[in-house]
């Protein structure tokens, strides 16, 4: 099942960080270590190139994260003209502490006390852009949740007299390109529950691991996984934990959702979806799709 979701407040948002850009001098872009790729939203580029903006793109939750996988995204990201991508976790002071000093070399015009430089917190809900504004500001001011979407309107504060802040309400787009990267939001926890079906989103995750990681699977959940598909893995896990619902069935969902949070928690070890090389390859494979598709309905007409 492709998942979208697309809450209606995100259309004002939208609207309104396309006008704060007008006046700010460097986008931050919060992503998620996890899945850089897929949790870039296009709406933040789009809007990027269209003020002319540099960025700075923060791979965040790096402690959950493949530190391999996050070198080659790092690399990729730093190709790109425009912008510096740094991993790091917002929930670490020493790392946050470095965040004004990596935007300052991207707006080299506001290294000076005639004008504070001016910095915009985006990103997709539940990445970490309220947690980063809070650590910067050295208090609580923007509302942090575990759910998509807490913050609904733009904060804006200043961190001293050279820097100035606006944080975002975290924004989708309205429609979701490759129905992999819905499947690695969802199970990150970037899409709300009433979106998607929990037990599809974990054989998307365990299969995933199963082809990157399946010795974590064993690890955690004391089964081997060779031979295994991603429905036998959340069965798997609902039999070793003695999930079952009313009748002596198993309980899938939360077989499915004892997976998932694990992830989202880190219980299965530094893991990350995608590589650069992995996302290209489900492009190509998605491209040929679409190809084929178009070849057979042009013979059918």
């Amino acid at each position: 099942m492709p998942i979208q979701w697309f809450p209606g407040h995100m259309t004002s948002a939208r609207k309104k960080a396309a006008d704060a850009m007008e006046s700010i001098d460097v986008v931050i872009e919060v992503l998620d270590a996890r899945l850089p790729q897929a949790s870039c939203n296009p709406l933040v580029t789009q809007l990027r190139a269209h003020r002319q903006r540099p960025c700075l793109k923060i791979l965040n939750k790096t402690d959950l994260a493949d530190p391999v996988a996050t070198a080659l995204w790092l690399e990729h990201f730093n190709a790109q003209p425009g912008v510096r991508a740094v991993a790091l976790s917002c929930k670490k002071p020493a790392d946050v502490a470095r965040v004004t000093a990596l935007c300052q070399p991207l707006a080299p015009h506001r290294n000076d006390n005639v004008k504070p430089l001016r910095m915009m917190i985006m990103g997709i809900p539940n990445v970490g852009k309220s947690t980063l504004m809070n650590a910067l500001l050295g208090r609580k001011l923007s509302a942090v949740g575990d759910e998509p979407a807490v913050t609904k309107g733009q904060v804006r504060a200043e961190i001293d007299l050279r820097h100035q802040l606006v944080d975002t309400p975290g924004m989708m787009w309205p429609r979701i390109q490759y129905d992999s990267d819905g499947y690695m939001l969802a199970a990150s926890h970037a899409i709300g529950r009433n979106a998607v079906i929990d037990e599809e989103v974990a054989e998307f995750l365990a299969g995933v691991l199963l082809a990157r990681y399946p010795e974590r699977l064993q690890e955690r959940y004391g089964f081997d996984p060779a031979g295994m598909d991603g429905v036998a893995v959340v069965e798997a896990i609902g039999k070793r934990r003695g999930f079952r619902v009313k009748g002596g069935g198993l309980d899938l969902e939360k077989a499915a959702l004892t997976l998932l949070q694990d992830y989202r928690d880190g219980r299965l070890g530094r893991v990350t979806l995608e590589t650069p090389a992995s996302r290209a390859e489900m492009i190509a494979a998605h491209e040929q799709r679409v190809a084929a598709a178009a070849a057979a309905q042009a013979q059918e007409d």
